[in-house]
This record gives C-alpha cells, structure tokens and sequence, in this order.
C-alpha cells in the first residue's frame, strides 16, 4: 500500500510590486514636461536635493517637492498617484485594517530625474515612508536597440543566494529583476526595495517622476 504524504506549499514574506499606467497620462505628459524643464532651467546644481550625489552621473535631480508645485496639472498628478497608492495599500492590507477603516495616502516627497546619456543611479532604498513609486514621464530611448535605462529590483532576501545548486534554482539564479520602462507606467513598490536605474545610453532625455508615501488610517 502506498503512503501518500500531503503536502502544503506555504509562501511567505512575498514581495508585491504594482505596475499601472496613469491616468490622463495623454493629457498631462506635456503640461508635467514643460514643468519639469521650467524648474530644471532654475536649478543651481545638478543634484538639488542634495542626497547621496556620488551615487548619480549624468542627471538632474529635483528638491524632494516637485508635486507641490503650484500647478494644476502637477496638482493633478500628485492626487491621481494618491489615489493609486491609496488603492494599492487598501487592497493590500485589507485583511489587516479594522472593518470600516478609512484611510489616505499622502506623498510627503516627489522630485523629477532628467537623465541624459550615461547616466545612472546607484542601488538604494527610501526610509521614512510606506510605498514609493516611478512615473515614466518620458522613458526617452530606454531598452531601444541596447540602450538601457531600465529600473532593477534587487531581491530583499539577503540570504537566499548564499548556496547555490539544483534545489535553489527557482530563485532565479541572479537576484534581480529588470523593469522596462514605457511611455506613461507607474511602478509602486514597498519603501524597503532596493533598486536602481541602470546605464542610459539613449540620445533623448529619460524623464521620470519619482515619490515616497505613508498611509494614515482613522
């Protein structure tokens, strides 16, 4: 007689990443880009928010108050990604909040890169906050005949590629994941994810978006 075990897959400590194209993105990607190059005309520095500037080449950073701008469509961007973070966190912890839990999401730092060709942003994370995200305001050439610019994800794990054989490779043998940027996408992902935007090698500027968040509830 045959013993049959039963066996039950349990996965754990997941890391859950959303990818959404934003809206009205058609109608505000020219109004965000003039803003964006009217406060990069303004900047006395390449890197204005004055963090980590060894870690990025080739590109201007913003002040980490972008989405303040007294604008309306930046003021229209900012509430359209609230209201997709705002989502985001909801469904992911509805099994956590109380019943009738209200909550807001609130973008508390937004700045803008304008990457030229060879540029790149070391591997880091962002404290002090719930989710991040990127809007590709304008992904330039990324990804276009080899030019690069794509966003890697590195795997929060820390261990799990310290023994290497067989039973292991649905790790996926490398610890990253490469994101393509295109015309429009939003990625949101947890604060404690590190990532980094990779080498770009193409002839037009590779403009995104960038924001960290918290989630109040009451």
């Amino acid at each position: 007689m045959t013993n049959t075990s039963i066996i039950e897959e349990i996965n754990v400590w997941t890391t859950p990443l959303f990818v959404t194209q934003m809206p009205d993105h058609d109608f505000l990607k020219e109004a965000l880009l003039a803003a964006v190059y009217q406060q990069k005309a303004l900047q006395t520095t390449a890197i204005e928010s004055q963090i980590a500037p060894k870690a990025k080449h080739a590109l201007h950073e913003s002040r980490l108050d972008f989405l303040e701008l007294a604008d309306a469509n930046v003021m229209e961007a900012k509430r359209a990604l609230e209201e997709l973070i705002l989502e985001i966190a909801a469904s992911v912890n509805q099994a956590f909040w109380p019943e009738d839990t209200q909550a807001d999401a609130h973008i508390i730092e937004s700045w803008y890169h304008v990457t030229q060709k060879g540029g790149y942003h070391d591997a880091h994370s962002h404290p002090n906050c719930s989710w991040c995200g990127i809007y590709y305001l304008e992904p330039g050439d990324a990804n276009i005949e080899g030019n690069g610019g794509l966003n890697r994800f590195y795997d929060p794990r820390v261990n799990a590629e310290h023994y290497a054989d067989p039973g292991t490779a649905y790790l996926g043998g490398h610890g990253v994941w490469d994101f393509t940027p295109t015309d429009g996408q939003v990625v949101i992902f947890p604060s404690y994810l590190k990532h980094s935007a990779l080498p770009y090698f193409g002839d037009k500027d590779r403009v995104v978006i960038a924001f960290n968040s918290i989630i109040e509830a009451y």
